[in-house]
């Protein structure tokens, strides 16, 4: 596991109840009265021939790419919901005993869904979970959480507006009175980001990257808005033309020009939300400004460009990788407290 101690053994721990992040990049899992007990990777490989799982999380991320015929590495994820159920079972299954769920004492589990997530994408996030050895399944949306998470006001009249940007969707929510009074959702999201790298390194370069390359590139000198100081980094990738590896350098401003697309997409949904807010909560929004949440609120410049487009106040929170799980927490610590920011539905 990342950064947590090893919870196998722990059976004072069993049947706590559970806060699921089932993330496009990663799952966090925050186990009552423990806090984050798991981070890891939502990647799992699998027996090309039986199906079976190899490895889950950190060791499977490390596969991508690279495995031999018999395996396969995948992320059984996509755009933020379930895209291989049989896999994010097994690779959920594989978390959970990490963390001592048992079929004996079996938990709540509350799980964090994108704000636009359909009716059968919803059922296919309550029954794995339930299959994992849920008790019950309660959902709530990751917009509302993520502002929990962030120490946002949530239930105070004045609004506050939250902008969680994941691996696989953004959601973007203006909340006030403990609900949620504007929002919009895109699949424009991190991986959206890691595409458009790839694909302008394809086309200008004629480099082929994988998945962890892409990514990388992001990592080290992704940015949404100008640098004080431009940044370069160098990746390796098969030349297109000659089939052999080759290395180049890639520079900030170039990569900043690969993401405009995705970054001005999210950047124009923030804006419709804005333009939808009514006036008197528009008004508290310019005083308080606007918190980024997820992954992608790591982008250099993000909140910058966010500020310089909108005329509007921007932080990024504390630890926004784990707003989500850490606001999820807090429903699974305190469910009479939070009961009002589940999402409305049938439950188990």
């Amino acid at each position: 596991m990342t950064g947590v101690g090893r919870a196998r053994g722990a059976r004072p721990w069993l049947g706590r109840d559970l806060a699921i992040d089932l993330g496009t990049a990663n799952t966090l899992i925050h186990q009552q009265g423990r806090g984050v007990v798991l981070d890891e990777p939502s990647v799992v490989a699998l027996s090309v021939e039986t199906g079976e799982l190899v490895a889950a999380g950190t060791r499977a991320k490390e596969m991508l790419g690279r495995t031999p015929g018999a395996l396969r590495a995948v992320r059984p994820l996509r755009a933020g919901v379930i895209n291989e159920p049989d896999a994010t079972e097994q690779m959920l299954r594989w978390f959970t005993d990490r963390v001592g769920i048992s079929s004996v004492f079996r938990p709540r589990v509350v799980v964090c869904i994108p704000s636009d997530i359909t009716g059968v994408e919803r059922r296919a996030v309550e029954e794995a979970a339930l299959r994992v050895g849920a008790r019950r399944v309660y959902l709530v949306e990751e917009p509302m959480v993520a502002a929990i998470g962030a120490g946002l006001p949530v239930t105070d009249t004045e609004a506050s507006m939250v902008v969680d940007i994941g691996g696989g969707s953004t959601d973007v929510a203006v909340i006030a009175l403990g609900g949620i009074v504007a929002s919009r959702s895109t699949r424009t999201a991190g991986d959206a980001v890691d595409d458009a790298i790839a694909e302008h390194v394809r086309r200008n370069l004629s480099l082929l990257l994988g998945e962890r390359s892409a990514e990388h590139i992001k990592v080290e000198v992704g940015s949404a808005f100008p640098l004080a100081r431009e940044v370069t980094t160098r990746v390796r990738g098969r030349d297109l033309v000659t089939g052999l590896p080759k290395t180049v350098d890639v520079g900030s401003a170039e990569i900043r020009r690969a993401i405009s697309r995705p970054v001005g997409e999210i950047v124009v949904l923030v804006r419709d939300v804005l333009d939808r807010c009514p006036p008197e909560l528009a008004g508290d929004v310019l005083e308080r400004g606007i918190t980024l949440t997820g992954g992608g609120a790591l982008l250099r410049g993000l909140d910058a460009r966010l500020r310089h487009e909108l005329g509007v106040p921007v932080r990024v929170a504390e630890a926004p990788l784990r707003a989500v799980v850490r606001g999820a927490g807090r429903c699974v610590d305190d469910f009479a407290a939070l009961q009002p920011v589940l999402v409305d539905g049938h439950r188990f």
